[in-house]
């Protein structure tokens, strides 16, 4: 058997803002989740994401401390128009989220923008910038 990417898992300080953020990013998690110390949602296509505090970890990990400086951790969430990564970078700007990198046209064919979540990780909010062609196979 091959292993196969099931979970992405994250360790947070903040189970409520997290959760307050990637529900903002469209994730389905119930409020109720936001006192508990893990919580999973499945994505489309059958991928987890989970989120556990750092109390968690550590009650299993005694040794564990956050990772300090830059994260090394992107998640990348595909919108559906240059436009709506606009808005969703000015969405989650306003609501006090750090915003890393503004919404731009980048050289590889994508509006491309970053917001740091709760725990300072990358989320890249990204679009084509133009249509995908039905013709061209590398669209």
């Amino acid at each position: 058997m091959t292993p196969r990417l099931d979970l992405i898992g994250m360790v947070v300080s903040d189970m409520a803002a997290s959760l307050a953020f990637y529900r903002r990013l469209g994730l389905d998690v119930p409020a109720e989740a936001d006192g508990l110390p893990h919580v999973e949602a499945v994505l489309p296509g059958g991928l987890r994401i989970a989120w556990d505090t750092e109390d968690t970890i550590r009650s299993f990990d005694p040794s564990w401390t956050p990772s300090t400086g830059d994260g090394r951790r992107d998640l990348a969430f595909l919108c559906d128009s240059p436009a709506e990564v606009d808005a969703l970078y000015a969405e989650l700007t306003a609501a006090g989220h750090t915003g890393h990198l503004k919404p731009w046209d980048a050289f590889w064919g994508q509006r491309y923008a970053v917001v740091l979540d709760p725990d300072g990780c990358g989320v890249s909010l990204f679009a084509p910038s133009a249509p995908a062609d039905p013709a061209d196979p590398a669209r």
